[in-house]
C-alpha cells in the first residue's frame, strides 16, 4: 500500500515549493520555455529556469543544488511577469540559493564565484542598509578575477564622474532596526527548514 503524503518524507519538490513564500505556483509549469527567453543571465546559467525546474520536478537534488542558474539570477522579475502560467520563478531562486546554501553545495567550484558574489551584497545590505557598488565590485573581482579588474576601470569612473557610485558607503538611517528585522528574518527561515529536514 502506498505511503500517504504525510505518512512519507517530504519530497524534493514538496520541500522547494513549500520554502517558497506565498504560492510558488511550480506544479503549473507547462516547459514553456518563457523564463528562458526572458532571462539576461540566461547564457551564464549551467541550466536554464526552464530546465531546472524539470529536475527539481524530477527529484534531481544534487544536480540543481550545484547549478549555477540561481546565483546568477538578477532577480529582475521579467520572467514572472511573462510567465503564462504564474509561476514565481524569481521566488523560487532564491528558496533555492537558501536551500544550497544550508546544503554546503554553494562552496563547490560551479558556484563559487556566483554565490560569493550574491554574499558580499548581502553583506553590505546588511552592514550599510543598502548596496555599495564601489565595494561590491572590488571585493568581488579581488576574490575572484583579480587580474580583470582593470577591464572594469573606465566604467567605474564613467559611473563616478555621472556621481551615480559613491566612493565610501552611506549607512542608512537606523540601521540597528534593519539588523533586528533581518536577524529576525534568518531565525524564522532557520525554523523552516529545520522543519522541512533539508540537508
Amino acid at each position: 500500500m502506498e505511503k500517504s503524503i504525510s505518512d512519507r518524507p517530504p519530497t524534493f519538490f514538496e520541500q522547494v515549493v513549500a520554502m517558497t513564500p506565498g504560492k510558488a505556483n511550480l506544479e503549473k509549469c507547462i516547459q514553456c520555455g518563457t523564463c528562458a527567453g526572458s532571462c539576461p543571465s540566461a547564457s551564464d546559467m549551467d541550466h536554464t529556469p526552464r530546465a531546472l525546474f524539470a529536475l527539481v520536478k524530477e527529484g534531481d537534488k544534487e544536480t540543481v543544488l550545484k547549478s549555477n542558474t540561481f546565483w546568477y539570477c538578477v532577480s529582475c522579475y521579467y520572467c514572472m511577469v511573462r510567465c503564462p502560467q504564474d509561476v514565481h520563478v524569481t521566488d523560487l531562486m532564491y528558496s533555492l540559493k537558501r536551500y544550497s546554501i544550508r546544503a554546503g553545495y554553494y562552496t563547490r567550484p560551479g558556484s563559487r564565484a556566483a554565490s560569493g558574489f550574491a554574499s558580499t551584497f548581502i553583506d553590505n545590505v546588511e552592514n550599510f542598509g543598502r548596496s555599495f557598488e564601489l565595494g561590491l565590485a572590488a571585493r568581488y573581482h579581488l576574490a575572484h578575477h583579480p587580474l580583470d579588474m582593470y577591464k572594469m576601470a573606465p566604467l567605474g569612473l564613467g559611473m563616478m564622474r555621472k556621481r551615480r557610485m559613491d566612493l565610501v558607503p552611506r549607512r542608512i538611517r537606523s540601521i540597528d532596526s534593519l539588523k533586528a528585522i533581518l536577524q529576525r528574518a534568518k531565525e524564522l527561515e532557520e525554523e523552516d527548514l529545520s522543519a522541512l529536514e533539508v540537508a
